[in-house]
């Protein structure tokens, strides 16, 4: 599976600070929890790769 393989999953995401400054990436599905915790900086970063993924993906459709 990758990017473009199409899947029919469903999942909860949650996104958040932690009392430990962390930001905590959650997904939860099928009874498969997976919480990911990223300092501020890393969390800056992926959230830019969002944005730039979000522009490419704009400009195809």
């Amino acid at each position: 599976m990758g990017i473009n393989s199409e899947v029919d999953v469903e999942a909860n995401l949650q996104i958040g600070p932690t009392d430990h400054g962390m930001v905590r990436i959650y997904i939860e599905s099928q009874g498969v929890e997976i919480p990911m915790d990223f300092t501020p900086e890393e969390a800056e970063e992926i959230a830019e790769e969002i944005r730039a993924a979000a522009g490419t993906a704009r400009n195809i459709k």
